[in-house]
């Protein structure tokens, strides 16, 4: 028997945690079919059948029980080790990638400053992600790790600090009712389209964005869908909807067509770092610290969890 490839491991284990072929394929970034024809790659390869599919599920036969049990810690320990050895080939040296949403903060950009002046050997690069993809750019490893809004719900993703946890408006047209208003309930939204974010950012987070229900249960209209912050204010400008956005956005996009009016009844916008579990280093350990020290020194720390948690959900804006 010829030894398996490295894809066709990382498909099954994918596999075995989704129970879902798309959910899988979603996870690795490739196609669902891709996932079917590594997983038959790998059952030739054993010599027996790993996964039971029929129309309405996906589960483990014994053998795939047996296979996922061994190799899931062994496979989670050769990543680790070969992360480890690298490092300590590397030291703290070479390029820390670090991406953002929307706005670089106060809190971030103090602690890459922070992490610059305590790892002279490191060159830490700041990079944009899209308000639409929060997490791919982690996953395909274009930044090592990223700053995203919250919730974080991904089992692939360590979540590191949580922070800058700030309360919510709403940004409308400065001639929408809701302008002149000092501040609305969140049952008020049940009159208000929301503007959300499309492409590949998963449906949790999106809705957390901008819900569906207000929290009595009322609907939501659905507004257009953007990918970017300033598209979604260019909508608001044109009274095409309305957006959730922390407050220190509405400091920093202010206009005299945009009115950033507070929301009561849902819970605050947070960010958070996340990275890969599978290519944590050294370098990623220590911008976590540093960004945890200059969140709890600026008052800005919130909590810390599993990336798996719901986290601090709520509706949000990239400067949070």
């Amino acid at each position: 028997m010829s030894n398996p490839e490295i894809r066709e491991l990382e498909a099954f284990l994918a596999l075995a945690d989704e129970l879902h072929f798309g959910r899988a394929g979603e996870r690795l970034y490739l196609s669902q079919s891709r996932i079917s024809q590594l997983l038959r790659a790998l059952e030739s390869r054993v010599g027996g059948r790993l996964v039971d599919r029929t129309s309405r599920r996906v589960r483990l036969t014994p053998l795939g029980e047996q296979l996922h049990v061994g190799l899931r810690p062994a496979f989670d320990a050769i990543v680790a080790t070969i992360d480890e050895v690298r490092d300590a080939a590397r030291g703290l040296g070479g390029v820390f990638r670090v991406g953002f949403q929307g706005t670089a903060n106060d809190p971030f950009l103090r602690a890459v400053t922070a992490f610059r002046d305590g790892h002279p050997d490191c060159a830490a690069e700041i990079v944009e992600i899209p308000l639409s993809d929060p997490f791919g750019a982690v996953h395909r490893g274009e930044v090592d790790a990223a700053v995203v809004l919250t919730p974080v719900r991904d089992d692939a993703l360590a979540l590191g600090p949580v922070f800058s946890t700030r309360p919510l408006t709403l940004a409308v047209s400065d001639r929408h009712p809701y302008a002149r208003r000092p501040g609305i309930d969140a049952e008020e939204l049940a009159g208000c389209p929301l503007i959300g974010v499309a492409g590949a950012a998963p449906e949790y987070w999106r809705l957390a964005q901008a819900p569906a229900v207000t929290p009595g249960g009322r609907a939501i209209p659905a507004g257009p869908a953007v990918s970017s912050l300033q598209e979604g204010l260019a909508l608001v400008r044109a009274e095409r909807g309305a957006m959730l956005l922390c407050d220190p956005t509405g400091d920093y996009y202010g206009s005299h067509a945009v009115a950033f009016v507070p929301v009561t009844g849902l819970r605050a916008s947070s960010l958070a770092l996340v990275w890969h579990r599978n290519h944590e280093t050294a370098r990623t350990r220590g911008f976590a610290r540093a960004l945890a020290d200059v969140a709890e020194d600026t008052g800005a720390a919130g909590t810390t969890g599993a990336a798996g948690a719901a986290g601090t959900t709520g509706a949000a804006g990239a400067a949070g």
